[in-house]
């Protein structure tokens, strides 16, 4: 219990911009928040592990010069965004490279000799999704290994051309491998999911800089061509949800620009971290699929039923809210687009403790979005 107490501390939040470049926006949060990323960079044993022998190895270099080279080359603003996280957090740039390029690169590190693989267990989520007549809802519950608790901020990143974004973020990776808004009242929150080494391919786009990407896009039509554009390395599954137009789908990737675009209804959704959608070869993690289970059996009928579901720890080997030992819930993040909020959840949603709302109507460009609730 005394490590999930950590996280109920009020996340920070950050406003940065407009900066003259990227690099300034990075620099400016790597000041910021530079020991909190330190210390998140000194307690992953991921890094430490796996990602950092393997950066040393001579059959290492092909693949970290391909991933490297093809997403500096498609986006150079979130790279040099990364480089200025880098200088101003005083972490080696590797080190924060490696941290961000984690899925895609941890597949193909030599399994032998490797630690137990549970430890590559470094994100797992759960989304539950409606859109009916009476409501319209995302509510999502973000995980993460022990070593990210206390570890997380988040930021408001002011663009020059007025557009922000609030973005709910891991300490020296880009905004945001988790969930986040724009001014355009597009939000997003993310789920893992699980490709068989095959189904990888190397050197292709990272997910965060996907997901940093999507936080400046216009339109569901935009967000949608962003993830369609990139030829993506390892799978990922988006929640995309538009307020303008009421409608969240659920969009599932993998490599060699293999997409499924589901349309959320008035029946409720849940997805774990597997596809459910898109015919991939995949592996078969327990853990999801217990969670898909015990929701399959949960009421669903209203807002509080959806946060129960979340806050469900019935089942003792994989509840649906995680206090560890290896992996615990964060938050929850629940949008809610009929009141065009993002509120966030610390502690079990049950008992709905919110520690901020944000209003995501892109009517309400305020300088302040962030209120703590009564």
């Amino acid at each position: 219990m005394g490590s999930c107490s950590m996280e109920r501390e009020r996340v920070e939040m950050f406003e940065v911009g407009p900066c003259q470049d990227a690099y300034e926006m990075g620099l400016l949060i790597g000041k910021r928040f530079s020991e909190l990323i330190r210390r998140r960079v000194a307690r992953d044993l991921i890094l430490h592990n796996q990602l950092r022998p393997f950066a040393h190895t001579p059959q290492s270099q092909s693949l970290l010069k391909a991933l490297f080279d093809n997403n500096r080359r498609k986006f150079p603003r979130y790279w040099d965004e990364l480089l200025g996280t880098a200088a101003g957090s005083g972490v080696p740039l590797l080190d924060i490279l490696l941290i961000n390029f984690r899925k895609e690169i941890l597949a193909f590190i030599p399994k032998e000799g490797a630690k137990c693989t549970n430890a590559d267990t470094s994100d797992d989520c759960s989304d539950v999704l409606v859109v009916n007549e009476s409501m319209a809802i995302a509510a999502h519950n973000e995980d993460a290994n022990v070593a990210l608790v206390g570890h997380t901020y988040l930021i408001k990143g002011i663009l020059p051309n007025g557009l922000f974004f609030v973005a709910y973020t891991y300490g020296g990776e880009l905004p945001s491998g988790a969930f986040g808004f724009n001014s355009h009242g597009l939000a997003f929150t993310l789920n893992a999911v699980p490709p068989v080494e095959d189904e990888i391919v190397a050197g292709g786009i990272g997910r965060n800089f996907i997901s940093r990407d999507i936080l400046e896009a216009t339109s569901m039509d935009d967000a949608m061509n962003r993830i369609k554009s990139s030829e993506v390395s390892v799978g990922h599954s988006y929640n995309l949800i538009e307020t303008s137009t009421r409608r969240i789908f659920n969009v599932e990737t993998a490599s060699r620009k293999r997409i499924s675009v589901y349309e959320v209804g008035a029946t409720p959704f849940f997805h774990a971290n597997m596809y459910l959608h898109l015919h991939i070869n995949q592996v078969q993690d327990e853990n999801s699929i217990s969670r898909q289970k015990r929701a399959a059996v949960l009421s669903k009928i209203s807002k509080e039923d959806l946060l129960s579901l979340l806050g469900d720890m019935e089942d003792k080997k994989y509840p649906i809210y995680m206090t560890g030992p290896l992996l615990h819930t964060l938050c929850t993040a629940v949008i809610d687009l009929n009141k065009q909020t993002l509120s966030i959840i610390a502690g079990n949603p049950k008992e709905g403790n919110v520690s901020h709302v944000f209003f995501i109507s892109p009517d309400k460009l305020k300088s302040h979005h962030d209120s703590k609730a009564a």
